[in-house]
């Protein structure tokens, strides 16, 4: 289960953005204010997004939108106002951690960032300060509800007894999980490969000082496709959130008009140029390069790999000592080649969570079987390997048992039990806060609170 907190108040403010002076219904009223909570108005706008939002996701409700998601957002403001009172601080890097990896989802998700721009008729810039502010408020408001909770724990007993009293068809379902173990061989690149890269950087850079466009050759050449559609642009990032030898040269640089030495990094070769310094942050644009790998070398690598997977089954040596000597993935390597999922901080994984070239060859093999050699291109690197793998387990899906699925029942158990704490204070806080609703927005509906309309 994942360690996160993840209670249902949680709603996807961080998640929404500004769509444009859009005029909204037939009255032709460009903005209003539908709700007023404490001092905090509500804006049919505000509304309008989510549910743009919440269209684009897939995301349904189960009564009219129009009443559901001025109530959340009525809720979200309820914990605001809380955290403002105790004092709950968010750090910068907390909310650009997050933003950039909600940029980076959309961007993936939409196509391109040029795309993203047009959906919410607004500029890169814009969007990225309108979710700045969203994701700081929604961590605010996670930061209160874990300060409103506290350690909340159960017992074994409590446990049992939950499980008891469920009728049968209320039963949770665990999906099919398994645990993979991973040996991985990266093939050798040619020297005269790497050469040829170098070759172009070097070329690349002799241009730009002669008055070239680093953004047009970045468009133009990049391998790194998501900076490359930006001119090579990445933004304002920490040390800890570059590949260290990627930082260590990029924050070392001065002059935004001059290019970098080459710089190797996990990815491949690059060349960065600086756009601008923030006090422990840096803006800059860079140009990727990866040397390919030829097929003669990934033919030798995979023949190497099911060489190795014989000598294993023929118990010469174990899959975790050969994971453990051979395997060049360093994320597995140190843990007798178990695949983490980080999803959930544990081994397990349901099949689609899986990298999909290793799903493809584990829904096939028995436990305790090991694979043919074969290809992939891990998403972090973007880098061609041979891998094999050997499926340590695996659990069938199944109806919850508590033999069986005790931590995940416990983990049910803990989320039931801390909604009931933050609704049992939602009810509370809504007696002392100034509520007001236009009639139109609340005649029909029938709200989860009803605390909202006071008699």
């Amino acid at each position: 289960m994942k360690q996160c907190m993840n209670f249902k108040f949680v709603i996807l403010l961080a998640l929404t953005l500004l769509v444009g002076s859009t005029v909204y219904g037939q009255d032709n009223v460009i903005d209003e204010v539908v709700w007023v909570v404490g001092d905090e108005a509500i804006l049919k706008s505000e509304v309008e997004e989510i549910r743009m939002d919440a269209a684009y996701r897939g995301r349904r409700f189960d009564a009219d939108p129009l009443c559901v998601i001025p109530e959340e957002i009525a809720v979200q403001k309820l914990f605001l106002h809380q955290a403002a009172l105790d004092s709950i601080e968010v750090s910068e890097s907390e909310v650009v951690s997050q933003l950039d990896h909600q940029i980076s989802q959309y961007v993936a998700s939409i196509g391109s960032r040029e795309k993203m721009e047009e959906y919410f008729n607004k500029t890169y810039s814009q969007i990225r300060e309108t979710m700045r502010e969203n994701i700081r408020e929604g961590l605010m408001v996670q930061k209160m509800q874990q300060k409103l909770v506290g350690e909340v724990k159960v017992t074994p007993a409590e446990v049992r007894r939950y499980f008891k009293d469920l009728p049968q068809d209320s039963i949770p379902y665990i999906p099919t999980q398994v645990e993979v173990q991973i040996i991985t061989l990266q093939p050798k690149i040619p020297l005269e490969e790497i050469e040829d890269v170098k070759r172009r950087l070097r070329e690349y850079t002799d241009r730009v000082n002669k008055g070239e466009s680093f953004s047009m050759l970045a468009r133009l050449y990049s391998e790194d496709r998501g900076s490359a559609m930006r001119g090579g642009e990445i933004d304002f990032s920490g040390r800890g959130m570059l590949d260290p030898a990627y930082a260590n040269v990029a924050f070392n640089l001065q002059d935004p008009s001059k290019v970098s030495k080459i710089v190797e990094s996990e990815y491949g070769f690059h060349i960065i140029q600086l756009i601008e310094k923030r006090g422990d942050r840096i803006k800059t644009r860079h140009i990727l390069l990866k040397p390919h790998v030829p097929e003669e070398a990934l033919s030798v690598g995979c023949t190497r790999l099911d060489s190795i997977a014989d000598d294993i089954r023929n118990s010469k040596f174990s899959f975790e000592e050969a994971a453990s000597v051979l395997s060049q993935d360093k994320d597995t390597r140190n843990n007798h080649g178990l695949l983490p999922n980080p999803n959930t901080n544990t081994s397990k994984f349901e099949m689609q969570e899986l990298p999909p070239e290793i799903a493809k060859v584990v829904d096939k093999m028995k436990v305790g079987e090991i694979s043919e050699a074969f290809t992939m291109i891990p998403q972090k690197t973007g880098k061609e390997e041979c891998v094999i793998v050997k499926l340590k387990s695996r659990i069938n899906g199944h109806k919850a048992t508590i033999s069986d699925d005790y931590q995940n029942l416990k983990a049910i158990v803990l989320e039931k039990r801390r909604n009931e704490m933050l609704d049992k204070w939602i009810r509370e806080k809504q007696k002392h806060t100034y509520v007001r609703i236009k009639d139109s927005w609340k005649n029909n509906c029938t709200f989860k609170y009803p605390g909202w309309v006071k008699e």
